[in-house]
């Protein structure tokens, strides 16, 4: 699997281990010079993960951007010569909406999962997303066959089922139906730049996670088959 960081702030790069002040050439180069994306591919700790790794130049990308031809598909064609190479590739984006490089990683995509942390101000700002993709969609240069919300953070209080109660009465069957438990050893995992499922295999996040995987593969291969 290849993982694209588009985040500005590079927190999927850091997380997996890459020091990005060293990074030589980053997914900046890729969007802005048109370098080849091949030459920014990093190997991360974890077997069968790669990572294109985002920069804190990114954040000026989008001014540069705005002359640029088909400027909302840029991301798009940089990933085609990888398709072929990696069963899956994941763009992580920055929880913006009003953004190109976010523009640009929808555009890219075939499926869109929105993670939604389990508290009022996330909710708006999902719902705002949800709507935008599905703009997105009626396009006649999408590619996006879905788009899934998944809550994240999830604590057992009546807060969060409030807010889990709300979501399934607004998305329906769109809303997954596993959740990320919130727990401490995200946050160690994190510091240790080792995924939650291997670092705490038996807690809930990573049990969770874990469920998280296997229903988004179910309702991928759901969507190849229509």
């Amino acid at each position: 699997m290849l993982v694209v960081d588009a985040d500005p702030q590079a927190n999927a790069s850091s997380g997996l281990g890459v020091d990005i002040r060293s990074v030589e050439q980053s997914i900046y180069e890729c969007v802005v010079n048109g370098d080849d994306p091949k030459g920014a591919i990093t190997n991360t700790e974890v077997e069968g993960l790669d990572i294109i790794p985002s920069h804190i130049d990114l954040v000026g990308a989008e001014i540069e951007m705005l002359n640029m031809e088909n400027r909302e598909q840029i991301l798009k064609q940089i990933l085609v010569p990888l398709k072929e190479r990696y069963d899956y590739i994941l763009i992580d984006t920055q929880p913006s909406r009003d953004s190109l490089l976010l523009s640009n990683a929808i555009a890219a995509a075939d499926y869109v999962l929105i993670p939604l942390k389990c508290d009022s101000f996330s909710e708006d700002s999902a719902f705002r997303t949800y709507v935008l993709c599905n703009e997105m969609r009626k396009s006649k240069t999408s590619r996006i066959k879905g788009v899934g919300v998944m809550l994240t953070m999830v604590q057992k209080s009546a807060a969060s089922q409030d807010i889990r109660s709300d979501c399934r009465a607004k998305l329906g069957a769109t809303l997954f139906n596993a959740e990320i438990a919130f727990g401490k050893s995200v946050d160690n995992s994190i510091n240790r730049c080792v995924p939650v499922c291997y670092s705490a295999r038996t807690q809930p996040p990573a049990k969770s996670y874990v469920a998280a995987y296997e229903e988004l593969k179910k309702r991928l291969a759901e969507l190849e088959e229509k």
